[in-house]
């Protein structure tokens, strides 16, 4: 969509060996053109809008799921009051079916209302879907979770973990920022988000550069990927990514899955924010010697800090076993509790 961004490399005929073997290592965007294309619901989003969604109602139990509903003014960006202390969208609670209605319903308006339901977990509430449109490359545990709405944009925003989207109905644009460009994106509150991470304060369509300068370094290391139904793109841990619906009636299905073979034992991220409230506003000689030890145990070769130590004897600083992860919540539960 923009000419000044460069572009998600594209791959083609990609499969699970090559997806683990070429792509993975990589730890980058990858567009995976025709991924999907022979899945049933794509085929049906390829006849019409009214084909998809009857697809998708066909496999519909009922269950009600959330959804956002911003008015026609929004144009689609959800986002915050201009005092942040709210949103300028409200939630609904509805059956797929009823949203799918509603979103054929506004289709043919010039200025709609601002719509979409996201990470709907497909097994959960269409369980034919799932049997029927699916892929072998994800990761282990991976489930599918449903995106359905009009032209919706989801703020650029990061995930703990890997994804692949793929693109059911409609057109999308994901951008892409590297996860370093954290200093660069100006994000806003932790505390009180839209659906779990943090976002960009800066509007990527229109950049206010004399308020957020720093962003044009960013805009510098931007990657862009144009999907069309059937597409796929692989999201890398951690990269930042804003997602624009181009269509009246756009259907997306996303895959999370943990990074490495063991579940994480905590949130790194509100590790952050633990810190952020012990460490950041000490005075700047003792968060140099916070910086130093952060660096000796956590981002140096933090196994030899404890190599002196017998293996039995490291307590908390050897390796993480299920029982000892047990032990350290419980120590910093207590310490939470004061």
């Amino acid at each position: 969509m923009t000419d000044g961004f460069f572009k998600v490399r594209e791959w083609h005929g990609v499969d699970r060996a090559r997806f683990r073997s070429e792509i993975v290592p990589l730890r980058r965007p990858a567009i995976l053109r025709g991924l999907a294309k022979d899945w049933p619901a794509v085929q049906a989003s390829l006849q019409s809008p009214e084909a998809l969604c009857d697809h998708i109602r066909a496999a519909d139990l009922g269950k009600p799921v959330p959804a956002f509903l911003g008015p026609p003014q929004i144009k689609g960006r959800f986002w915050y009051r201009d005092d942040l202390r709210g949103l300028n969208y409200q939630q609904r609670i509805a059956p797929i079916g009823e949203l799918l209605d509603v979103l054929l319903s506004v289709r043919e308006e010039a200025e709609p209302p601002a719509f979409y339901a996201g990470a709907i977990p497909v097994a959960e509430n269409c369980p034919t879907f799932a049997r029927d449109n699916a892929t072998d490359i994800v990761g282990e545990g991976a489930s599918p979770r449903l995106w359905i709405g009009n032209r919706a944009t989801v703020s650029t925003h990061f995930d703990m973990s890997e994804n692949i989207a793929v693109v059911v109905g409609g057109r999308r644009c994901f951008t892409f920022f590297p996860p370093e460009q954290v200093r660069n994106l100006y994000v806003g509150p932790f505390d009180f988000t839209f659906a779990g991470p943090p976002v960009s304060m800066v509007d990527l369509r229109a950049p206010d550069l004399e308020r957020y300068p720093r962003y044009a370094e960013a805009m510098a290391t931007a990657e862009e990927a144009d999907l069309e139904p059937g597409d796929a793109v692989y999201v890398p841990y951690m990269w930042w990514h804003q997602v624009e619906a181009l269509d009246a009636v756009n259907v997306l299905v996303n895959y999370w899955w943990n990074v490495g073979e063991r579940a994480w034992p905590g949130s790194p991220f509100k590790t952050l924010m633990h810190a952020i409230m012990t460490i950041r506003d000490l005075p700047k000689r003792e968060r140099d010697i916070w910086h130093a030890w952060f660096d000796h145990y956590v981002f140096g070769q933090a196994h030899d800090a404890v190599a002196h130590l017998p293996a039995g004897g490291r307590g908390a600083l050897g390796d993480m076993t299920p029982e000892r992860v047990a032990a350290v919540k419980q120590y910093l539960m207590d310490e939470l509790r004061r």
